[in-house]
């Protein structure tokens, strides 16, 4: 019998999606296969701190010893922590912004999911929108501010989007996933507030205009030849698709796979695969988009380079509809991070000389 691999699961961490992070954790490792795979559950605190549980299912109950990343605070008589591939199931930054994936290049170990600019790219939506456009996908009209810029000269930052955006609004944090922080603007006096919200959970921003639309999400497996899984739709059950309707009221509404026809079904497959590498991604993504109700024109949302794996989540959905079990999809993305270290190692070496 073939020695069990040793899988690392990263979850928990820093930031706003702490909790969405520890139930996706526990979905993947319900879904290792025992004969197969034995998990090494790594849980983050909200101080940053780590240390190894038995489980995702109860992490902050556990007891034992936390240790800090930098390796001069852990102190003498700690155990190293040791796996043959890491999988940070961890949403938002400080787990999917390459912060933890330039850790674990350091280290020189397999890891599923994006690099370190494919993880930045995919989690500052300016960033990732400019890579689009310079791909020539469609994305919504937007205006990016910093918060410098606003505390300097607010009246010139409303102007400027008043006179380049029409209402609705949304406003987002750059950098955040799972809906959290975004406001959706109705009227001009409500934009400072959702701007100011917006500030609390980064300093840069997205102000985008809203469309009357559609939403749809496709999920995206491979290297450096991904395949899209069918369309999803997803109905929200609040005025937008926020972080209760998510993940706390359980009344959002799926099409599963999606009630379009083929040629759209395929132009989003398509455009989800050429916005998986504008970005640079790897192993896994999803791509949200929106089709507007008046003009019938698909636009490019978003990239999620490590999307929700909960019981809810539309990831592991699409892939199960598209024959891929979710047992079967965790087979597939750790042999892809495996395939993805050892391509690497391959070209290291061919450039040493040896």
């Amino acid at each position: 019998m073939k020695t069990p691999l040793i899988v690392g699961l990263f979850f928990g961490g820093r930031s706003a999606e702490h909790e969405v992070s520890i139930t996706s954790a526990r979905a993947v490792y319900d879904n290792l296969n025992p004969s197969r795979y034995r998990a090494v559950c790594i849980f983050i605190d909200k101080s940053g701190r780590w240390r190894r549980v038995v489980s995702p299912h109860a992490p902050k109950s556990a007891r034992g010893t936390f240790r800090s990343f930098l390796p001069w605070e852990n102190g003498a008589g700690l155990a190293p922590i040791r796996a043959d591939v890491y999988w940070p199931v961890l949403h938002g930054p400080g787990g999917e912004d390459g912060t933890i994936q330039g850790l674990l290049e350091l280290a020189d170990v397999p890891y599923v999911g994006a690099g370190v600019l494919g993880s930045a790219m995919g989690m500052d939506k300016t960033v990732m929108k400019e890579a689009f456009r310079s791909r020539g996908l469609p994305v919504v009209p937007s205006e990016t501010v910093s918060e410098p810029e606003f505390a300097r000269a607010a009246p010139a930052v409303r102007r400027r989007i008043r006179g380049r955006l029409a209402l609705p609004l949304f406003v987002k944090p750059a950098n955040l996933g799972s809906s959290v922080g975004i406001t959706k603007v109705k009227d001009w006096p409500g934009l400072d507030p959702a701007m100011k919200k917006a500030f609390c959970y980064d300093r840069k921003i997205l102000v985008e205009h809203g469309l009357d639309c559609r939403e749809f999400e496709c999920a995206v497996l491979g290297n450096d030849a991904p395949k899209a899984s069918v369309l999803g739709e997803v109905i929200p059950g609040n005025e937008f698709y926020d972080y209760d309707d998510k993940y706390l009221l359980n009344r959002t509404g799926f099409v599963l796979p999606a009630a379009v026809p083929a040629a759209l079904s395929d132009r989003a497959r398509h455009l989800a695969v050429e916005a998986f590498l504008a970005c640079e991604a790897a192993g896994m993504a999803r791509v949200d988009f929106f089709l507007e109700n008046a003009s019938r024109k698909l636009f490019v949302n978003e990239i999620n380079t490590i999307p929700g794996f909960t019981s809810i989540s539309m990831y592991p959905k699409l892939w199960a509809l598209s024959g891929l079990p979710f047992p079967s999809l965790v087979d597939r993305l750790l042999a892809l991070a495996v395939e993805r270290h050892r391509a690497k190692k391959r070209c290291l070496d061919h450039g040493d000389g040896r």
